[in-house]
């Protein structure tokens, strides 16, 4: 019924006064550009300072503000000049209720902006391209999973907000206010999933089970985590492949964290020799591979027998490697250097299989002479 109000007084006020709506839109549409020159000019200059190292909030702001504020100046401009651009009542009523949703938009923005900025300036204090970086991990956890939390209840809060703004909408509230417990119970049953995966998102940032770049096995795979969401976790797997999992996985399901207490990780090598084998050359052979190599972290260098089986022994070389991405490739490393030591000088040292050949029962073994 307003709709039609408004689209019949603006239809008379086109018939009797086209020079009163040309001055309206004149003057919002000059105020709509306005604010578009001075969000250009404003943040060209930003840019210009955020190119230098150092300006750590400059670039933030510039990255994360540069798109929502495209409508944001023009709506300031338009609310200051709307007190005075002539248009009947109903139509400014009608602007004014639009620019008002608008606003509370703004608002919202502006405290996702400043969780945005915070974030990148924490993160730039904690980086985790260092070896052991452990710290710097649960940390940028905390402020990713936060802040992704952060900002999925400031879009809903927003939206119920806005939504009260209609009278309409307001009058439907209370008419299921009677109804509000069966209400709430379909609602909370429909929006199950995501109401765990957020709260999983805050245990997960409290507890820390993973952070960013753990080095971890799920499903069988391993990879190491990549991004974790307000839903969801990415895991890098070692073949680029990506693995998505929501975030309850990792707080109902069983998998291994190898990096959770530390960086730190010791690779494992396993060999299956003959019992001729000369341990000392191989640990001595051990100690030189990994003395060659940048992966090495340079306090674990361990050779044991560590089983002895009906044909073989289990030898197990052990060394630790300088982060969990150099762990794999150690290992890797030290397997194929211990492989081509014994066979180039212990061939016969390689697994064989033993067997004892008798004579049949009833034949007469040969004398011995």
């Amino acid at each position: 019924m307003k709709l039609r109000q408004f689209l019949g007084g603006f239809a008379r006020l086109l018939h009797g006064h086209p020079l009163t709506v040309l001055v309206a839109v004149v003057v919002l549409a000059l105020a709509v550009g306005v604010g578009w020159v001075v969000h250009a000019v404003l943040f060209a200059a930003l840019r210009r300072w955020a190119s230098k190292p150092g300006h750590i909030i400059a670039a933030s702001v510039a990255e994360h503000g540069r798109r929502p504020s495209q409508w944001i100046f023009p709506l300031v401009a338009v609310l200051a000049v709307l007190p005075v651009a002539p248009m009947p009542a109903l139509a400014r009523a009608a602007l004014q209720h639009l620019t008002g949703l608008g606003v509370i938009a703004a608002v919202a923005w502006g405290v996702i902006l400043f969780a945005d900025v915070l974030a990148d300036v924490i993160t730039a204090k904690h980086r985790v391209d260092i070896s052991d970086n452990l710290a710097a991990r649960r940390i940028q956890t905390q402020v990713h999973v936060l802040r992704r939390v952060l900002t999925v209840t400031v879009v809903i809060v927003t939206l119920a907000i806005m939504l009260l703004t209609f009278p309409a909408v307001r009058t439907i509230g209370a008419s299921l206010l009677a109804s509000a417990g069966l209400a709430g119970l379909v609602l909370g049953m429909a929006m199950k999933p995501t109401f765990g995966n957020l709260i999983a998102g805050v245990q997960i940032a409290l507890t820390q089970p993973i952070r960013m770049e753990d080095a971890v096995i799920v499903e069988g795979e391993w990879g190491w985590i990549e991004e974790i969401t307000a839903t969801y976790v990415v895991v890098r797997i070692w073949d680029w492949r990506r693995m998505v999992l929501p975030l309850t996985y990792f707080i109902e399901q069983p998998f291994q964290n190898w990096t959770r207490n530390s960086a730190k990780l010791v690779g494992s090598v396993y060999l299956y020799l003959d019992y001729s084998i000369p341990i000392g050359a191989l640990r001595q052979e051990l100690e030189r591979i990994v003395h060659g190599t940048n992966k090495w972290r340079g306090e674990v260098c361990v050779m044991q027998v560590s089983d002895a089986k009906e044909h073989t022994i289990e030898v197990r070389a052990l060394a630790d490697a300088i982060d969990a991405g150099a762990a794999w490739d150690l290992r890797c490393l030290i397997r194929e250097g211990l492989i081509t030591y014994v066979q180039t000088n212990y061939p016969q040292c390689l697994p064989k299989t033993r067997a004892a050949i008798e004579p049949p029962a009833g034949v007469a073994q040969p004398a011995s002479s």
